[in-house]
């Protein structure tokens, strides 16, 4: 072998080595980003089967804002079904409608001392809570990684072995201008 041959078989092996390395860390980008969703979707499922409890107890309470309860029904089960779909604009706008029925269920709460003082309601709420945060988390979790993905996805040279095996970006999760908004503690009381 001569050593135009060597060098050129050397080169096609660094070529290879790096098309393997960029391929695979595409790879474990795509999968980070489904693994981010997977967490997100555990949480979202836990949150939806508590919803009906809280609903269950508040329900028990006749006087108790019918119009507030209906709303985080019909929000539930708008999360739920951009959930099924992972549709994550749809999921974006149902989390913001189901955050505010939330919020408002809670502060209409306040009105009502026995359902206040009521260990089953006050143990909901608290789950609940601790479940909003930890979905706060994993969404930015979850943004991260698909941040990181969409800019590998875009950038030389993984723009091109990105192109050829198909990988694609993918969307962030985000919300609606309404949940961004400050809250009307006004319109939650009144």
């Amino acid at each position: 072998m001569t050593l135009g041959s060597i060098l050129f078989f050397g080169a096609i092996i660094v070529i290879a080595i790096y098309g393997i390395t960029l391929y695979n860390g595409l790879v474990a980008l795509k999968h980070a980003v489904a693994k981010a969703w997977a967490n997100i979707d555990v949480l979202l499922k836990q949150r939806h089967d508590e919803l009906p409890k809280l609903v269950e107890v508040c329900k028990q309470y006749k006087q108790f804002e019918q119009e507030t309860l209906q709303r985080v029904i019909e929000a539930r089960s708008q999360v739920q079904s951009a959930r099924e779909t992972q549709n994550i604009g749809a999921l974006g706008e149902a989390e913001g409608a189901l955050r505010m029925g939330l919020g408002r269920l809670f502060a209409v709460a306040e009105a009502y001392p026995e359902l206040k003082s009521n260990e089953h309601f006050m143990q909901l709420q608290q789950r609940i809570s601790s479940l909003e945060n930890a979905i706060a988390d994993r969404r930015e979790l979850y943004n991260d990684a698909v941040n990181i993905n969409n800019v590998r996805v875009e950038q030389f040279p993984d723009a091109i072995m990105a192109r050829m095996f198909n990988f694609e970006s993918k969307p962030l999760l985000e919300f609606s201008i309404a949940e961004k908004a400050d809250v009307d503690l006004k319109q939650l009381f009144s």
